[in-house]
Parts: structure tokens; C-alpha cells; sequence
């Protein structure tokens, strides 16, 4: 993506709470370009193999050989929040624990600017989720144990590509509470 076709960015003015909860890879409601596919998980008496990605296929399937593979390692309670990118688009697999995953659309020009997209994955939700360019994304460790989040970018870290917005942005309001369902 050249800097002229970069995604003007800003923080919306959101309704309170979670936005839209996403239960299904294909659900309708997803941020325009955001993309879910499960993972590949093999139990037996043993424990699990997970296979979180094949280069060349998958959400990752455009991505260059030079890729990024990273981890971060999260204490329980913790919130990691809110972070997008001018460029790099990330690909998300928790690895161990649970993530409340919370994603809004910050670019101005897309049709769903605005829009908040709520995930719960991890151990009891394998999935990986693909979150382009001009999505604020974080998350917040939920249950009692620490989590993984292992993640791949098309593209080596570059912090002047990153840009930081507050967890508890007034503009993107979004209720990190528990949700007593």
C-alpha cells in the first residue's frame, strides 16, 4: 500500500458498550476487511497440535516470505488496548488462555467506520483473525490464567507505522466490564 492510498484515520464517536459480538467466522456483521477462520487443532491422549499458519495459504496466503512471527505473553485482568497500523496488517492466533478481542474501524472513508466488533477466542475458540491496516485493535485476558497470543504481520515491526489510542478512549467507548450475559 503506497502512503497515497493510505486510510485516513479517527477516532469515532461510538455508542457505549461491546458493538457488534461476533460468534461465527462468516457473521455479517464483521468491520469491512476483517477476517476470521479457525484453526486446525488435533487432540489425543497427549494434549493438542495446534497449526496456527501455512505460509502461502490461509489468511496469510499474500503474505512475503520475510514475514514476522511474534508473541505476547498476558497476565489475567490485563488490557492491552487500543493500537492500529498505517500499513501492517496483523494475523491473530491466542495460543493459550481466552481474549476478549475489541476492534473498531477507525478509517474515515470505510463502510463500516465506526463500527466495534467484540470476539471471544482462544483455547475454547480457536480462531485466527486477520485485522487490516486503520483497525484500532486490543484485548483484555479473561478468565483466571495467563493467555498467548501468537501473531504474524506482513511486515517487519516498524514502530512509526503504529499509532496508540487510550483503552478507555471517550470517542471509541468501549465497556471492558464484564458483560454478565
Amino acid at each position: 500500500m503506497s502512503s497515497s492510498t493510505l486510510p485516513e484515520i479517527k477516532i469515532p464517536a461510538c455508542e457505549p458498550g461491546i458493538g457488534r459480538l461476533i460468534t461465527s467466522p462468516g457473521s455479517p456483521h464483521l468491520i469491512d476487511g476483517v477476517r476470521i477462520l479457525p484453526i486446525s487443532l488435533w487432540p489425543d491422549d497427549r494434549g493438542y497440535f495446534l497449526e496456527i499458519a501455512r505460509f502461502g495459504e490461509g489468511l496469510i496466503a499474500d503474505y512475503p516470505a520475510t514475514t514476522q512471527v511474534s508473541a505476547a505473553f498476558t497476565y489475567p485482568g490485563a488490557i492491552k488496548a487500543f493500537h492500529f497500523h498505517k500499513h501492517q496488517t496483523d494475523v491473530w492466533a491466542v495460543v493459550q488462555g481466552m481474549f476478549q478481542v475489541a476492534l473498531v474501524d477507525l478509517r474515515l472513508a470505510s463502510p463500516t467506520f465506526g463500527l466495534k466488533n467484540t470476539l471471544y477466542i482462544g483455547q475454547l475458540r480457536p480462531w485466527q483473525v486477520l485485522i487490516p491496516p486503520g483497525i484500532g485493535h486490543g484485548y483484555k485476558v479473561i478468565g483466571t490464567d495467563p493467555a498467548m497470543l501468537v501473531y504474524l504481520t506482513d511486515r517487519f515491526y516498524n514502530p512509526e507505522d503504529e499509532g496508540r489510542i487510550a483503552y478507555n478512549e471517550p470517542g471509541i467507548n468501549y465497556d471492558w466490564e464484564l458483560q454478565h450475559k
